[in-house]
């Protein structure tokens, strides 16, 4: 008897049964882990956010949470935004194709780039304004474009084990083109998830190394949503485009002048601290480096408090000047002045004016005196 039939059919039962198994799993884990937040509409996304702030007291300022690769807001909330919104309007959002936003097709909808613009939009409508932005891992490609290309909802960036930077052997485009052809298409949604859940734990503790993981941390972070088949598609074609992406934009660092935090662990071994941590901080002017010894690429759960009591500084050194605030008819005017203003400025406190792009900087911040 031959075996051909068999030989030939193989194939076609494996990817069936992949497919069936993808989908049954998809719908059991969106049944599981639903939508925690709310969806704002933006160019036709549906963009998914939660926001939380202090209960009975004005919030002290805005801090905006940007996941990273694999991840979803409420994981952002889990390691920084619940104790957070202690004090601050905290915004975490779904990165586009990931979590319960939406995503259009095509890689050019992964760019970094575009990611930025999109979150700038939601964020626009929200009304918000002199945020700190904060990006883990991945969204360390995506934060430098809110201190670049949209100042007028950013007020400070914070990478935190961030990916910032080109490395050596980074192009593959062998990859890209997988990820866009049909091959990439079908194989996303038959056998990757399984082959994932395979390696999933052997993953969360790469993610967590030297540290061992948070017990019960994939599913209180709501991770198994990453392994549905247009989430996990994101975020393929999110690593597609990465290499291109931060070796076209790594230019322009040096034009960044909003205050900057990078926080990074000593000892990641998913993004090389000294390759882009490191390596950012000196490509912006004034960036502060806060590296952690002995960390991996997860800080915000290795030492919780040193990351929050940074992002806190960087919140209350950006918080607009409270002057008049008791009274909303009432404005205070200053006229200030700075050694590197070309000429001063008026300014209503709490307005986004300043007197030059160095007002942050200690030395800079002394000059700037009220006349």
């Amino acid at each position: 008897m031959s075996l051909l039939p068999f030989v030939v059919a193989a194939p076609f039962m494996l990817l069936t049964l992949g497919a069936a198994f993808t989908y049954l799993y998809a719908w059991l884990i969106e049944r599981r882990f639903p939508p925690t937040g709310r969806f704002i509409d933006v160019e036709g996304c549906r963009i998914h956010y939660r926001e939380e702030g202090p209960k009975g007291a004005p919030a002290r300022g805005t801090i905006v949470l940007l996941h990273g690769a694999s991840s979803n807001l409420v994981e952002s909330m889990l390691g920084l935004g619940t104790h957070l919104s202690g004090k601050y309007r905290v915004i975490a959002i779904d990165r586009p194709g990931h979590g319960w936003s939406e995503r259009r097709p095509g890689l050019s909808e992964a760019e970094p780039a575009r990611q930025a613009a999109l979150v700038a939009g939601a964020l626009r409508q929200l009304g918000v304004g002199n945020a700190v932005v904060v990006g883990h891992s991945w969204s360390g490609t995506i934060v430098p474009h809110f201190a670049l290309d949209h100042e007028d909802v950013t007020g400070a960036i914070v990478v935190l084990s961030g990916i910032t930077s080109p490395w050596p052997g980074g192009y593959s485009g062998w990859f890209e083109r997988l990820v866009d052809s049909w091959a990439g298409w079908l194989m996303f949604r038959t056998l990757a998830v399984p082959i994932l859940l395979v390696l999933r734990p052997w993953m969360e503790r790469t993610t967590f190394r030297p540290q061992p993981p948070p017990p019960g941390i994939l599913t209180r972070a709501f991770i198994p949503l990453a392994f549905r088949p247009r989430a996990y598609e994101a975020n393929m074609q999110d690593f597609a485009v990465m290499y291109h992406a931060v070796l076209h934009q790594s230019a322009r660092y040096r034009d960044i002048r909003l205050p900057t935090l990078v926080i990074a662990g000593d000892s990641d071994e998913i993004v090389w601290t000294d390759l882009h941590s490191r390596a950012f901080a000196r490509d912006v002017p004034g960036a502060e480096l806060n590296l952690m010894p002995g960390i991996g690429h997860m800080p915000q759960y290795a030492d919780q408090k040193t990351v929050l009591a940074a992002i806190e500084a960087l919140a209350e050194r950006i918080a607009p000047a409270k002057v008049g605030a008791s009274d909303p008819k009432v404005q205070v005017h200053f006229w200030v002045r700075c050694s590197r203003s070309i000429k001063p400025e008026r300014r209503v406190p709490g307005s986004r004016r300043r007197c030059a792009p160095c007002w942050w900087r200690p030395a800079c911040r002394k000059a700037c005196l009220p006349r």
